[in-house]
């Protein structure tokens, strides 16, 4: 049976900035981009060699934005990928060009290693070996195929229960004992990739997040062989076993006894399967099972540019924000605030049924009392921490007023789209700022805010979009006197929002000239 490493996931935060550490620093090869197969919004990118080989694969799941883990037992803790032994003076200098930080070359286990971090805090080892090899690795323009990355030399695991552990690995993935130190025991495949069982006794256990390794998946030559070694599992009483199709490989995952996540996948049938060698990972697949909600999976995937592709800067600005740009732009701008528990997706699809050629700019609030992203603080459902509501709307402005800087976004041709809890916050902004913002959309909104004279918002156009039977339509905010042009209109609906939104949107956006 083939043993050793198909491929390693991990969890990043940052789209962009991980595709410019593992394809533009590091070379890798983007071999394929997929949807996640639970998570219809989630973005999976798989990195390799030139063919996209087992062996060679680092995958990242992407939270964006999303909550950081923590290492500890239980989990891997760091990945190594083999590099010619003679290319340890090039990584060092491509390090200092890229400003990223080393230790080492150090020896371990009598080889070489350079030790750095990725974006999001996973220690990446470079190891000088001839002990693996495989298909041609990826070359680029600046790394010459010498000195690229072979493919990956093994992984780190923490455990409490180092038997255990290193039992578990030599009983069902074909890992021999070969070394040892102190603290470390290194097991070998016969693909000649490692895995070093680091005894972690004492340490703390790991969180769920990113900047983690989520699993590492071992080699298995064919469906076949993956279901008899989830037989043997079984009979070994292994706990809990998943099997799952995952369209490149057949997989199964269990926990070993320490507690980090194991994947078995096959080798076949590969990810040539539905894309040919040469155009590897130039086109998004979505799960069949997701086939139906395609437009709104790609809409919610952050989008990213590969090292020479025109790219939007990021502006550091005091709200977790997205970009959708459509492959056909008009001039026209959505800001969009979400409601309650959701976050900066919630309104994109909502959004780009209206403009299809508009560019969307998903907002999270900052507000997470209930465990969920909201805007401001809240007492009770009709009743409001008003500092809070005052806080984060004199933050929001200093938003608006940088990303009108940074972007060069024109808010005379931008429209605030808020729903129920995000249409408060534009609420107040209003009151607060008056003049700030010019056009804005209110699903379901309710005033927050307690003796505020009415301002003067002439100019100020008001789309206010009430739900005949929603439960909240008694405090629908009255703006009639602060001198809006406003335009009210009552949907046959409760507190939900759709279709009946998004035409009432349009023929208002066609009625004011917008």
């Amino acid at each position: 049976m083939t043993s050793g490493i198909h491929h390693i996931t991990l969890i990043a935060r940052k789209v962009q900035a991980n595709i410019d550490f593992y394809v533009g620093f590091l070379g890798m090869r983007l071999v394929k981009r997929t949807g996640g197969y639970e998570d219809a919004n989630q973005l999976h990118l798989f990195y390799g060699d030139a063919e996209g080989s087992p062996g060679s694969l680092v995958t990242f799941l992407m939270w964006e934005d999303g909550g950081r883990g923590r290492v500890g037992h239980g989990q891997p803790s760091e990945i190594a990928f083999a590099i010619r032994p003679e290319s340890i003076g090039f990584w060092l200098t491509r390090a200092l060009q890229f400003n990223i930080a080393t230790s080492g070359p150090a020896q371990e286990f009598g080889e070489p290693v350079l030790r750095l971090k990725d974006p999001d805090g996973v220690i990446v080892k470079l190891v000088g070996t001839e002990a693996v090899s495989g298909a041609p690795p990826w070359s680029t323009r600046d790394i010459p195929a010498e000195d690229a990355i072979r493919r990956l030399r093994g992984a780190t695991i923490l455990t409490e229960k180092p038997e255990e552990s290193v039992r578990f690995l030599t009983s069902h993935f074909g890992y021999t004992e070969t070394g040892a130190t102190d603290a470390i025991r290194r097991l070998t495949s016969t693909s000649g990739d490692t895995i070093d069982v680091r005894n972690a006794t004492g340490f703390w256990t790991s969180a769920p997040g990113t900047g983690t390794i989520d699993h590492i998946a071992f080699r298995a030559p064919d469906r076949a062989a993956v279901e008899r070694v989830h037989d043997d599992l079984k009979r070994d009483g292994a706990g809990a076993i998943n099997a799952h199709d995952r369209k490149y490989f057949y997989s199964l995952y269990v926990r070993e006894p320490g507690g980090s996540l194991y994947e078995l996948a096959s080798d076949v049938p590969g990810f040539t399967v539905d894309e040919p060698k040469e155009t590897l990972g130039t086109e998004l697949f979505v799960p069949a099972h997701f086939s139906a909600a395609r437009e709104e999976m790609l809409l919610a995937m952050p989008q990213f540019a590969l090292p020479g592709e025109p790219r939007l800067t990021e502006r550091d600005l005091p709200f977790v924000h997205r970009f959708y740009h459509p492959d056909v732009l008009d001039d026209r701008t959505f800001m969009l605030l979400h409601g309650s528990g959701a976050n900066e997706t919630q309104l994109l699809h909502l959004a780009h049924q209206v403009d299809r050629e508009a560019t969307l700019v998903g907002i999270r609030g900052r507000s997470n009392e209930e465990g969920t992203p909201r805007w401001f603080r809240r007492y009770s459902p009709t009743t409001f921490d008003q500092k809070d509501v005052r806080s984060e709307a004199e933050a929001f402005a200093a938003f608006v007023e940088g990303a009108r800087d940074g972007y060069r976004i024109d808010l005379e041709k931008t429209v605030f789209i808020g729903y129920s809890n995000g249409a408060n916050l534009l609420v107040a902004l209003m009151l607060l700022h008056p003049g700030l913002i010019r056009n804005v959309v209110l699903m379901r909104s309710m005033l927050v805010l307690d003796d505020v004279p009415p301002p003067d918002l002439s100019g100020t156009k008001v789309l206010l979009l009430t739900g005949k039977h929603d439960s909240y339509g008694d405090f629908a905010p009255r703006l009639a006197r602060t001198g809006t042009d406003l335009t009210s209109v009552e949907l046959d609906m409760g507190h939900e929002i759709g279709a009946p939104d998004i035409e009432a949107i349009q023929q208002w956006l066609q009625d004011k000239g917008l």
